[in-house]
């Protein structure tokens, strides 16, 4: 009977303790939807002409944007791409942005809301740079690229 106890007990002790554990959100990710809202204003980008993937590592985030007629098409050419550092903190991520080919957006942080649902990562935020005069909330969805490559056996670490 006084096993019974300490294993109840044991459980509502467990039971009651809170294991935060922040979103696995490392890897590669393609843009899949974007919504950028500026005041009353709701702009759903067109996708069907351009690529984005983020890369997240331990400790740092790249994006890439580029239209996918390779920029031969001078009406269609897109490119944007940066990175930098990100911290995440439950489900609050923010950038620190280092890397940018618009290069006035350097030096700015963004912070973000993330969720995480099976394959599919949602940010929504804030992008403020009262210098640039740009304050828009933006909703990105995001799928993760699943790498179907084999190892690289040429790849051979240096001595």
């Amino acid at each position: 009977m006084r096993t019974i106890y300490l294993l109840f007990l044991t459980l509502v002790v467990t039971s009651c303790i809170d294991v935060h554990q922040d979103p696995n959100i490392q890897g590669t990710w393609e843009l899949i939807s974007a919504t950028t809202i500026k005041e009353d204003t709701v702009m759903k980008q067109d996708l069907s002409e351009r690529r984005m993937i983020k890369i997240i590592n331990r400790d740092h985030f790249a994006f890439l944007n580029h239209d996918k007629h390779k920029g031969t098409e001078d009406s269609l050419a897109h490119f944007v791409a940066g990175g930098g550092t990100y911290s995440l903190n439950g489900n609050q991520y923010k950038e620190q942005l280092e890397y940018c080919n618009f290069r006035e957006w350097e030096g700015n942080n963004f912070i973000f809301k993330v969720t995480l649902l099976k394959d599919t990562l949602i940010q929504e935020g804030k992008e403020e740079i009262k210098e640039l005069n740009v304050s828009h909330k933006i909703i990105e969805k995001y799928v993760r690229v699943k790498n179907s490559r084999k190892a690289n056996v040429y790849a051979l670490p240096l001595m």
